[in-house]
Order: C-alpha cells, then structure tokens, then sequence
C-alpha cells in the first residue's frame, strides 16, 4: 500500500516538480546569458555615449548585474509558486538574522560606495591599501582586486581598504627612486658623487626637474653611505631602479675604486 501512494505520487506530482526545476534550471541559463547581454551593452552605452570613468562604469556595471539576478532569482522562485509577496514577508521577518550575517557585506557596499565618491584610486593605479600593494584591476561593489608586481591578484574588502592607509603611487605625475650606495674611505667622495650624478642624469626615462639628488646620508666605518636618489615616471619606476644600481656598479668599476672593507681592529694583549 505505501509503494502504491509513493508511486502515485511520483507520478502525479514528482513529473510537476521535475518539470518545474528543469524549468528553473533552463530560466537560469538562459537568464544569466541574457543579463551578460544586457549589461555588456549597457557598458558599452556608458563608454560611448558619456565617456565616464572606467572605475565608474566598472561598479555600476556590476551594480546592475546584482539586481538582475536578483530579479532572476524571483522569478525562478515564482516557478515553484513562491509569490514575491511572501518572499520579502519571509526576507521581513528574518531581517534580524540576515542583517547579522549580512552586516560585513553591507560594510564592504557602504565602503565601495565612499570610495567612488571620494575617489582615492581608480582602475589602473598602483597603489597600498589593505595592506596589499599592487595594480587595482577592478573596483567591485564589495571587494577591490589587486595585480601584485609578482602576478598574483590579490581581492581586498572596500571596508578593509578604505578604514586602512591607502598610498597611490600614481597620483602624482613623478616619483623618487630610492637607491644606496657605499664608498671607501679612501675615496674621494665629492668626485664619486660628481660622476654619479652624471651616470644617473643619463638613465633613460630620468627626468631632470627635479634633479637627481646625490648626497651622504651617513658615515660607516666601511666609508661614507650616499643616497642615489633620481626622479621619474611612476610608469618607469622600477627600469629607473635596477637602471640605478647597474649606474652605480659601472661607475665606480670605471673610476677603480676600491671595495668598502670593514677596518680591522688590532687589540693589545698584555702578558
């Protein structure tokens, strides 16, 4: 007897509920193909029509692809005779629990929102927030996706990256390079800084306002330390770095000066 009205009720309604989620299996794919479609036009609208910001239109394209799945998701609800009406009844009446687990998404969204407003780096920029340092790839409604220079991407919460220092290293139109380099006490140390300045103003992509700055930073019981500091386009950052150490060896091999060595200290030893 229990076969039968299990048999039954396989026929009668597991062929209503199997049609109903190939249904909803179909109206998912062919949705989430439709709102590609739709918010890939929407984008390229946006890019031709007003020429905005490519951060912006970045957020407001995946804005829009939130809601539309989300009205995706309704309407596949629909399908199993879930009415939207008892849908946000039951969203109402579980908003305590939702608001909880929800509430760092919320902060990342309320986040992602300030940083468009205010615009602290865009798509493109190299910068450091949340401690992470890299190229920003994408600005999301939630999270910031960031290319590290060793090729890693590296996603970020906007509520982490926004209560965090952020450094952009592509706001300004120059950066300084930061190099050292040690000379022997036995070195003239006004002429190893003469050439140096010439071999670092001839570095490619150097530029020459403001001038390349060389001077002691300290003295060591090797020789004095210089400081080797040229300017340059955030683009040509890192060529100008190695560039400069390379300047540097070359110069002073050509100049044959010696290898800074550490003195040696002679002690006494008292019978």
């Amino acid at each position: 007897m229990n076969t039968e009205v299990i048999w039954n009720f396989l026929v009668t309604q597991g062929a209503d509920f199997g049609l109903k989620v190939l249904g909803a299996i179909v109206a998912w794919v062919v949705g989430r193909w439709l709102i590609g479609i739709a918010v890939g036009l929407i984008g390229r609208g946006m890019e031709r029509g007003r020429k905005l910001d490519e951060t912006l239109i970045r957020y407001l394209k995946s804005i829009i692809s939130v809601l539309l799945t989300l009205i995706l998701i309704l309407a596949i609800l629909d399908i199993f005779g879930v009415r939207t009406t008892s849908f946000a009844a039951l969203l109402a009446g579980a908003g305590l629990a939702i608001g909880a687990a929800w509430s760092g998404l919320l902060a990342h969204f309320a986040a992602g929102i300030f940083l468009q407003v205010l615009r602290p780096y865009k798509v493109g920029d190299f910068i450091s927030a949340g401690g992470v340092t890299g190229t920003v790839k994408e600005l999301g409604l939630f999270t910031t996706a960031i290319l590290t220079p060793d090729n890693v991407m590296t996603i970020v919460g906007n509520s982490k990256a926004l209560s965090d220092n952020i450094q952009n290293f592509s706001q300004e139109p120059f950066r300084r390079v930061d190099c050292l380099a040690k000379v022997a006490n036995s070195v003239d140390v006004t002429d190893a800084m003469a050439r140096l300045r010439v071999a670092v103003a001839a570095i490619p992509n150097v530029i020459a306002s403001p001038a390349p700055d060389v001077e002691i930073l300290q003295f060591t019981p090797e020789g004095p330390l210089l400081c080797v500091r040229p300017y340059t386009h955030t683009d040509h950052y890192w060529q100008v770095y190695f560039d400069t150490h390379k300047a540097v060896v070359s110069t002073f091999g050509a100049a044959g000066y010696p290898v800074p060595e550490t003195p040696v200290l002679h002690r006494t030893v008292s019978a």
